[in-house]
Parts: C-alpha cells; sequence; structure tokens
C-alpha cells in the first residue's frame, strides 16, 4: 500500500473531499497546509502570526515557511501522509524531495486532478466554506447546502464573500504561474509517480480511478 502521497490539482478539482475518503480508507493522515495554517493562526503560534501576516492580505506564504510547517509535521508525526496543498510551488517540491530523502522516505505517488476552467467558475461560484475548519463542499458533489452542517466538524456552512468570479481568476492565475509547474517537476524527475485524472467526473467515478492507481501501482513495483 502507498504510504506517502501528493494530491494536485487547480481550485474546486475536489482534492480535499477525496483527501478525506482516502485517508479514511487506507488511514492515512490527510495532511492539509491550509488547515495546518489555520491551526497555527488559531493558536496564536509564533508560526501562525507569521502566516497571518501573508493569508491576511491573500497572498501565498513564502516557500521557507511552507516548508517549516511541513518539516515540523513530518518530525511529529512521521513519513506516511497524504498532502493535500503541498507543495504548492517547484521550491517547495525540491525542499519536500530533500527532506525525504534524508529520512529515506521517497514519495509513493503523485496524483492531478485536472479540470477545465468552465467548470471550476461553476463550482467555485456555488461552493460552500465551513466557517470554522475552513473546509470546502460542493453543491454539486456533495449534495449540501447551506441549510446543512459541516460534514467534518458540524459548524456552520456558508459562501464566502471571495469565492466570485473576479477573486477566482487571480487564484487561478497564481496556480498557473506557480503551482502548474510542479506538474513539469515531477514530469521529469517522477514521472512513473504522476498520473492524472479527470476531475470532471463524478465524484466517485474520479474515487474509484484514485483507488485503481494505488492498488494497481502497488502491484506494479
Amino acid at each position: 500500500m502507498k504510504r506517502r502521497i501528493v494530491l494536485l490539482g487547480p481550485p474546486a478539482s475536489g482534492k480535499g473531499t477525496q483527501a478525506d475518503r482516502l485517508s479514511k480508507l487506507l488511514g492515512i493522515p490527510h495532511v492539509s497546509t491550509g488547515a495546518l495554517l489555520r491551526s497555527e493562526c488559531t493558536r496564536g503560534t509564533p508560526l501562525g502570526i507569521e502566516a497571518d501576516s501573508w493569508t491576511s492580505r491573500g497572498l501565498l506564504v513564502p516557500d521557507e515557511l511552507a516548508v517549516r510547517l511541513i518539516t515540523g509535521w513530518l518530525e511529529a508525526h512521521g513519513t506516511t501522509f497524504l498532502f493535500d496543498g503541498f507543495p504548492r510551488s517547484v521550491g517547495q517540491a525540491e525542499r519536500l524531495d530533500a527532506i525525504l530523502g534524508s529520512l529515506f522516505a521517497p514519495l509513493d505517488l503523485i496524483i492531478l486532478l485536472e479540470l477545465g476552467d468552465d467548470e471550476i467558475c461553476r463550482r467555485v461560484t456555488a461552493r460552500l466554506t465551513c466557517l470554522k475548519c475552513g473546509a470546502t463542499f460542493s453543491p454539486f458533489l456533495n449534495g449540501l447546502s447551506v441549510h446543512d452542517p459541516c460534514p467534518r466538524c458540524g459548524s456552520p456552512l456558508a459562501k464566502r464573500n471571495d469565492d466570485s468570479v473576479e477573486a477566482l481568476n487571480q487564484r487561478l492565475n497564481v496556480y498557473r504561474k506557480i503551482t502548474l509547474p510542479v506538474v513539469d517537476y515531477y514530469e521529469r524527475t517522477a514521472p512513473k509517480l504522476l498520473h492524472r485524472i479527470s476531475a470532471e467526473q463524478e465524484s466517485d467515478a474520479v474515487f474509484d480511478d484514485i483507488k485503481t492507481l494505488v492498488w494497481e501501482n502497488d502491484r506494479e513495483d
């Protein structure tokens, strides 16, 4: 079974949903850098205060800070993980490879969820966000409404003010400029580990494809 997995994809591709399901199936920790940063900010740690100075302005945290966050998690929890939202840049991917190399624990599987711009826009402008844990859900994929509690923590769901077409275009520009090159990086350095899955499908179909990759790759090794 694969124990070190990276899940990549554009906004609204369903990374969080699929990571949650895969985490429960395999018993592997689902590690979201966004959730880790929110936890640090809530607890008022030095790292959280530093991160908030960036995220409060709508900016991505610097690579060095994100790597510190992940390094701390690895030191505390070990080298079994499902990373969602990390690495977010080539610099982060390079540092992750170096860290895992020093631990003799290289990545097992890299999955890219692909989704067209029109569908991204449709999902983002309709999606709901938990007011407490920050998890996002699609009414189309998850069958939820603002009247339902968050499936993760039971808190209220709401539509974020920044889930607008204008804000989405900004996030997509950042994704194309900073995060998409991570795919090129893995195509050069770990082509056998990188697999693409269409996120245009129904959520269950995407999950079936992910499960097939996890187990088929095991049989090929």
